[in-house]
């Protein structure tokens, strides 16, 4: 296990604070270009469209948690309602709400459903914003971590990413295939930067500025057969944060809870999620957590091409630390 002076000795190293002015709040997400958009959008050849999200429901992985729960699914508007409110509203239900909602449903054919859905913003398939994790008081680019409030985020909140629509070459490293694993890669067995670089060469794919590198670990198709959100599963070793910087990887997301490896053993003597710290907090560089890779890593087996467009905008919740995302790629 490495100490607290190694994990500082990194920091130091992949640190991007002022890399793109005192101002900046994206980060990474710096290196995606227009030219980069352009490469990106070469890459869509046989028009096969794959969505990398799950599902936002009950069923979903965070179940198994106690500090987030799954999505609560509410209908508002319904048809009973359309039959109820419409022969009695008006008479028993005195409140101006069904008044008003009876009104759109008499003496007419139109009719309609509404629904609202309460969640953590990170509850499945999300983006992890810069505010999210910190240490020693400040947030990416030294801004204060107070400015994170009852409120939301005053600094790199979520929605400070919109300008660049999160779009570029997306690129599958798919560890199960390389490790020969049956279906996932199981716990106590990190991935390593130098891991990362043998599942790139046995692809035959490179990993420039700008890439936004998926990760397969084969978590979340385990998790779709067991319906187990609280199994482990390995992740990236701490010190992939040095091999991203080095790429000038532009994000980074993985099919598990994570991306990081959890196992304690594996991190930083006296600190939670190492590397979780070096991404978001030094590095200005978003994490993606819960991505469905299922069918995208079946498509990229069958015709060996692990290179995409990739499109993935969080929704724009304003001074949000993370947000929900159907990313989807583009081959």
């Amino acid at each position: 296990m490495a100490n607290l002076e190694d994990f500082r000795r990194v920091a130091d190293d992949v640190r991007n604070w002022g890399r793109w002015g005192a101002d900046d709040e994206i980060g990474t997400l710096n290196f995606i270009t227009a030219d980069k958009v352009a490469e990106a959008a070469a890459l869509v050849r046989k028009g096969t469209v794959i969505s990398l999200g799950g599902d936002f429901g009950s069923s979903g992985p965070q179940g198994a948690f106690k500090y987030r729960q799954n999505p609560v699914h509410v209908m508002t508007v319904d048809g009973g309602d359309a039959n109820t409110l419409v022969q009695y509203g008006p008479q028993w239900l005195r409140n101006a709400v069904a008044s008003d909602i009876s009104a759109y449903f008499a003496d007419n054919p139109f009719r309609f459903n509404d629904d609202m859905i309460v969640m953590p913003l990170q509850a499945a398939t999300q983006w992890d914003a810069l505010s999210h994790v910190y240490y020693e008081d400040q947030l990416y680019n030294g801004f204060p971590a107070d400015s994170v409030t009852s409120f939301g985020a005053y600094h790199c909140g979520i929605d400070k990413v919109d300008g660049t629509g999160m779009t570029s070459r997306g690129v599958l490293l798919d560890v199960v295939a390389h490790r020969g694993e049956d279906v996932f890669c199981r716990p106590g067995n990190p991935i390593t930067p130098a891991e990362l670089d043998d599942v790139a060469a046995a692809q035959g794919v490179s990993i420039g500025r700008g890439d936004i590198v998926v990760v397969n670990t084969g978590w979340w198709t385990r998790f779709l057969s067991t319906g187990n959100g609280a199994e482990v599963g390995a992740g990236l070793h701490w010190t992939c944060a040095s091999w991203l910087h080095e790429h000038e990887v532009a994000a980074v997301a993985a099919d598990n809870l994570m991306v990081e490896d959890p196992n304690p053993a594996n991190g930083v003597e006296g600190t939670f999620l190492p590397m979780h710290m070096l991404c978001l907090r030094d590095m200005g560089l978003m994490l993606g957590e819960y991505w469905n890779l299922t069918d995208l890593t079946a498509d990229c087996r069958q015709d060996g091409v692990y290179e995409f467009l990739l499109t993935a905008p969080p929704l724009k919740v304003v001074g949000a630390v993370g947000a929900p995302v159907n990313p989807i790629a583009m081959k």
